[in-house]
């Protein structure tokens, strides 16, 4: 049967067979002629071919057979009518064979060991246990051909081969000169460990000929470690405990109200103080006029309280140190305390780090870094920040202000200042 649309040219007239199942095609080179070839047909399509107007020349395939049989004969075959008419011993045999590959039946239909003995009973673990290790106790060992012996190798000896150097383990030739060299050649050990040290090669030495190396004042003895020594653990030195803060809060609030020129620092760390004592404490923050410091590190402070502090701060003019570190304010009430700073603009130290909530916010984290940085006279900042852009943000700033207050300091202004001042047009009379 020839579906070609047009006539074959007489340069293109080569076909190249071609085998689909159990139907053959003939296809020419330049895909304008196909012949289509059954087993039955192949005979008519092959004469239909010479009848053209040049002549062709088609090749045949061998048909590929199974048992004497063409493959195509066994595509139409029923498998359950050639199961039935197995016998069930060769239906035994077939089941060995193949090993179907579903894990939805059980093991013992799965596999194609098959046992004919009869069952004992039920299963012992116990005792199959023990029956495997007797066989394996009784059974003995294969006799070696070359007996063992205690230091010698049996057999071919396995060496590893040679790994590559690396670039780091190449040696790299330096020219030090003849006086460097000769110095270098004759130090001692112990030597080039100091001179290690002073180079600042610290992974070449452990803490203890790192330190010993450096104490100059007080020269620890020789250790006589070397490059391959190793630091072993010391009895640390006990440290004496710092005496409990004996501060009367009762007291320092009357001070506070009697604004007592004398009382210019007060400490209240780890002394625990009330809600009302507080209360009363941040009120007369706000008629005293002689406080500097104030240190409220670990008190119990609570945002109740913590908000009172903040009013207390935007009415006092005299603080330049707050230390409300380790108590229980939030990242709200820390951004009221920040936010209060604003007020008098005289605060130069605020510490609020270590509060039961660790973490800020961005949100929370955004809002003082706006307000630290509208602050000109914040010069140290006690505060975790989670985010890279608020610490730089911060830590700009206050490397801002603390220049400003050095050029201060120096009797100088600041040079945008100057810049000002320069392009201002000096009125003349």
């Amino acid at each position: 049967m020839d579906l070609a649309t047009g006539p074959t040219p007489a340069w293109s007239s080569h076909l190249f067979p071609c085998t689909v199942g159990p139907i053959k095609c003939a296809i020419s080179n330049n895909s304008t002629a196909i012949n289509l070839i059954t087993p039955k047909n192949l005979k008519m399509s092959s004469s239909a071919s010479n009848t053209t107007a040049t002549t062709t020349k088609t090749t045949t395939m061998t048909h590929r057979k199974l048992f004497g049989k063409d493959l195509s004969e066994y595509e139409n075959m029923d498998v359950d009518e050639l199961l039935s008419q197995l016998s069930p011993e060769e239906l035994d045999i077939l089941s060995r064979e193949v090993d179907p590959d579903d894990s939805l039946l059980p093991p013992n239909q799965r596999t194609s060991y098959q046992c004919g003995k009869n069952p004992t009973g039920p299963l012992n673990r116990k005792q199959l246990i023990e029956h495997i290790n007797k066989i394996a106790i009784e059974t003995p060992d294969l006799p070696e051909l070359k007996p063992y012996i205690a230091g010698t190798v049996r057999g071919k000896k396995w060496i590893p081969p040679e790994k590559p150097m690396t670039k780091q383990e190449e040696e790299i030739a330096i020219d030090l000169g003849d006086e460097y060299e000769n110095a270098l050649t004759a130090a001692s050990e112990e030597e080039l460990v100091d001179l290690a040290a002073i180079l600042g090669f610290h992974s070449m030495m452990n803490q203890e000929q790192y330190h010993a190396s450096l104490d100059t004042k007080n020269p620890a003895p020789k250790l006589g470690l070397g490059w391959n020594g190793t630091a072993k653990a010391y009895q640390p030195k006990p440290l004496p405990f710092e005496p409990p803060n004996m501060t009367d809060v009762e007291q320092s609030i009357k001070k506070l109200q009697a604004d007592d020129f004398n009382l210019t620092t007060l400490n209240l760390n780890n002394v625990p103080i009330s809600d009302d004592q507080f209360v009363r404490l941040f009120q007369a923050l706000t008629v005293n006029t002689h406080l500097e410091n104030l240190s409220l590190s670990n008190t119990g402070m609570a945002d109740k309280s913590g908000l009172v502090l903040a009013d207390a701060i935007t009415k006092n003019a005299s603080l330049r140190t707050v230390n409300v570190e380790t108590n229980s304010l939030s990242p709200m009430c820390i951004a009221a305390l920040v936010k209060a700073l604003l007020s008098q603009k005289f605060i130069e130290e605020f510490r609020a780090s270590n509060q039961r909530q660790q973490t800020l916010g961005n949100k929370i984290e955004a809002e003082i870094t706006k307000l630290i940085e509208e602050n000109p006279t914040i010069l140290r900042l006690g505060l975790h920040l989670e985010y890279n852009d608020a610490r730089n943000r911060v830590a700009t700033h206050l490397q801002r202000n603390l220049d400003r207050t050095r050029l201060k300091r120096m009797g100088r202004a600041p040079r945008n200042y100057l810049l000002g001042l320069t392009s201002r047009k000096i009125p003349t009379f």
